[in-house]
């Protein structure tokens, strides 16, 4: 698989990467799950993301995979509360806290990327939990800090000196990242993780979205529909010979078309979808033209530009 350097961080990250959101929701699947993560690793993926806040998920990765921690780029996300600390959301101790928690879950010394997640802009300008991500990365328990989030916030991380990494939303429904956050992050050598970058499949009707990921795929699903495109109005051939697959190829080598981005996360326990988006992404970025064209659809849609990045 192809990999990108990961800007100022100079780490060597797979294309697709892992997003383990859905490890918090796994009651009976966990078997599966683990099987859909060593088959994309070996397919090629060195990335897994995972957050405090998904629960269950830090631990699950510790667990099945804490003997494997060589051959992956670990990412987390901390700052909201947590049940083991009586600090406040976003404080330095919290956030010392939570990286704490996260090592010891994780079962590591330390995380490659530590990111705060999705705290308000206000949060940033003050300073504290970015501070106290810096303590960490001083102190040898985190390589790599910076931002998960969206809008101007995640504009604003991109331009501290001390952030390496934002985690940001971009995809053929989320489109204002790539104007307002990219082009900051490529500015300053910041390393890019997308998130979503398959719009929670928002070309399915919203009934066949799993209830975790219902509010999102809502509006991406309302977006896509007032968009009034499909994969041949956009001249798009796809490389299965399954119609099926037509909008999930689509939407992911869209997100890497952009080289800007440096890793797309997909969390999937389908070991099936695992396959497809290992072709999809070893099929590298689409034509220019196809960008442009759902490009241009999305601003079409959006004429008074009020479609938000989906935090």
């Amino acid at each position: 698989m192809d990999k990108r350097t990961l800007g100022k961080t100079k780490l060597s990250v797979s294309v697709l990467g892992f997003g383990a959101a859905p490890m918090a929701y796994l009651n009976e699947q966990e078997t599966r799950a683990v099987a859909v993560i060593e088959q994309l690793l070996a397919g090629g993926v060195n990335l897994i993301d995972t957050a405090a806040s998904y629960p269950g998920s830090e631990e699950f990765l510790g667990r099945r995979f804490g003997n494997r921690r060589g051959e992956f780029v670990l990412v987390s996300k901390c700052g909201s509360k947590i049940p083991e600390s009586k600090a406040e959301a976003w404080s330095a101790q919290l956030v010392a806290d939570s990286v704490d928690r996260s090592l010891r879950f994780l079962k590591t010394d330390h995380l490659d990327v530590m990111l705060l997640h999705s705290c308000s802009l206000e949060v940033l300008k003050k300073g504290e939990a970015m501070g106290a991500l810096a303590e960490a990365k001083k102190s040898g328990k985190t390589r790599f800090i910076g931002y998960s989030g969206d809008n101007e916030a995640a504009a604003y991380a991109a331009n501290l000196a001390e952030v390496d990494v934002i985690e940001t939303s971009v995809n053929i429904a989320d489109q204002v990242n790539i104007d307002l956050v990219l082009p900051v992050a490529k500015r300053n050598n910041v390393g890019v993780i997308a998130k979503r970058p398959v719009a929670n499949a928002a070309w399915k009707d919203i009934s066949q979205q799993p209830g975790m990921y219902q509010s999102y795929a809502k509006e991406y699903t309302e977006r896509l529909r007032k968009m009034k495109i499909t994969p041949a109005d956009v001249g798009f051939t796809q490389t299965s010979k399954n119609p099926d697959e037509a909008w999930p190829e689509l939407a992911l080598r869209f997100t890497l078309s952009f080289p800007e981005v440096h890793t797309a996360i997909i969390g999937t326990t389908n070991p099936k979808n695992a396959e497809a988006n290992l072709r999809y992404a070893n099929a590298g970025g689409l034509p220019n033209e196809v960008v442009q064209k759902i490009r241009d659809a999305f601003k079409r849609a959006d004429p008074n530009r009020s479609w938000t990045g989906q935090t």
